[in-house]
């Protein structure tokens, strides 16, 4: 089950985005909101004497920042703000996550990033790195989106089915926030662009039936599955529609340690392309599921 959603806040536009998903989540799952704003170095090194009261004036800001988010979430949501100092802000937040036994960590888009998509900044590069629970990357203006709820998650497959966890960590969403399930085979953008487009088709198929038995034998849940069709990973996610609080799902990459979250190089370029929000999972460990909802283990029939 989803019980501790997470966000990491700041006084930005960027932070609102991440607290109004973040609060979507909570709502819509029942869970207890965390929000976190991390004070990047206010301990300062040994190079630098310490000033007590410009600490006193950060922490007095900060705590201002936090009365002003806590006054944004839904009443009927249980939450809780924190201030943590660390050497960076992802360092805090991976810690904040471990010590709350947080489901999710939520956080926004860097600054410059287009309307409605991402850009990974320096705190969200490191958590795409480090976090050790699933990365929810609100698109810029998501504080902005009309609806409630998570109407759908939908994932994106590739050749080898759930190396990565990816399909029961996204089942275990659906399941806990009554999402519809959406599977993406991304299969035809592997294959080179002069390659005779009725073999594309057929390993499409061949591909999307794959999704459809591993659904069928291990994962109780309906999903709707498709082809999506492109030159690349860009082209093909252009193509699908989207629902208004939709989430994307992306695994991590293989050179991820067990347990961890990493975003490949594929992963960005993937990530920069889509509309909504996005959720990194981490590698599994092996013999353990999704750390997310619940859905029933893939490993057992």
């Amino acid at each position: 089950m989803i019980t501790r959603v997470l966000a990491g806040y700041t006084a930005t536009k960027a932070g609102r985005d991440a607290l109004a998903l973040a609060a979507r989540i909570a709502i819509t799952t029942g869970a207890r909101l965390d929000v976190v704003v991390v004070l990047p170095g206010i301990g300062r090194s040994v190079i630098t004497p310490p000033d007590a009261a410009y600490d006193r004036y950060v922490r007095e800001q900060a705590e201002g920042w936090l009365a002003e988010a806590i006054e944004a979430v839904p009443s009927e949501i249980t939450c809780m703000t924190y201030l943590r100092a660390a050497d960076s802000v992802g360092e805090g937040l991976v810690a904040a996550a471990d010590e709350f036994g947080a489901s999710v960590l939520v956080v926004g888009a860097a600054n410059g990033a287009p309307r409605r998509h991402h850009r990974i900044g320096t705190a969200a590069n490191e958590l795409l790195h480090l976090s050790h629970v699933p990365v929810i990357l609100a698109p810029r203006g998501f504080r902005k989106r009309e609806g409630a709820g998570i109407p759908r998650i939908t994932a994106g497959v590739g050749v080898e089915l759930d190396a990565d966890g990816l399909l029961a960590a996204a089942a275990a969403f659906a399941t806990a926030t009554g999402a519809a399930l959406r599977l993406v085979s991304l299969v035809t953008t592997n294959f080179p662009a002069d390659l005779d487009t009725g073999l594309i088709r057929i390993a499409a198929a061949a591909h999307t039936e794959e999704i459809v038995n591993h659904v069928r034998e291990h994962l109780d849940i309906e999903a709707e599955v498709l082809a999506a069709e492109g030159d690349n990973m860009m082209e093909a996610v252009d193509g699908l529609d989207w629902l208004a609080g939709e989430i994307f799902f992306v695994g991590s990459s293989r050179l991820a340690q067990p347990g961890q979250v990493f975003l490949g190089a594929a992963g960005v370029r993937l990530l920069r392309a889509l509309p909504v929000p996005v959720a990194v999972i981490p590698r599994p460990r092996p013999g353990i599921g999704p750390n997310v909802g619940s859905a029933s283990d893939p490993a057992k029939g």
